[in-house]
């Protein structure tokens, strides 16, 4: 996040005893909102009074009806690992065309000040899931997103070519557009 808010005038810092709150909202807004609102009481309850940023992000596949979307960190089960995950829904894939394998990612960032209605920042990635695993980089569903401008997955790819077209950085463009927008 530090990378892709670089240059935006938003200084980033992590709050080391933040505890994280039950994302059981059904949208990624909502998560979003949950882990803004529970960061802040957590902050003003050590005395702290400053604005935050949190992120809600997921995989959504259009032949899995859009799964897993808002469960994609707890798709495979709540305790299962990144590699669990892929390899589930490879699984599920199989025998699935290329043609049909259209996904994207999905980012929305919230940006809660002491005193506003909070800003909101979504973005969207296009791609298909690979038919395969394939990279080193990146993390979570990366190996498995083939991004067809880059035609690699984004695990393949630096963290530079990733962080300029991601669905994280778009999201932190449109929150900076929002921000833009209310001054």
């Amino acid at each position: 996040m530090r990378e892709i808010f670089a240059g935006s005038g938003l200084e980033l810092e992590t709050y080391a005893e933040y505890t994280d709150v039950a994302e059981d909202a059904t949208s990624y807004i909502g998560n979003a909102m949950l882990k803004a609102r529970a960061l802040q009481a957590q902050l003003r309850d050590d005395g702290i009074e400053a604005a935050v940023l949190s992120d809600d992000s997921g995989l959504e596949v259009d032949v899995l009806g859009g799964r897993p979307g808002v469960l994609s960190a707890r798709y495979a089960g709540r305790e299962s690992t990144w590699t669990q995950r892929r390899g589930l829904m490879l699984s599920e894939m199989s025998g699935v065309p290329e043609s049909e394998r259209s996904a994207r990612f999905v980012c929305v960032n919230v940006l809660l000040l002491t005193q506003s209605e909070p800003y909101v920042g979504l973005g969207i990635v296009e791609g298909r899931i690979a038919m395969r695993a394939s990279g080193d980089g990146g993390f979570g569903y990366d190996p498995i997103f083939f991004y067809p401008p880059f035609d690699r997955t984004f695990a393949e790819v630096s963290p530079v070519e990733k962080n300029a077209v991601s669905h994280r950085r778009r999201a932190a463009d449109a929150l900076l557009a929002s921000i833009r927008a209310r001054v």
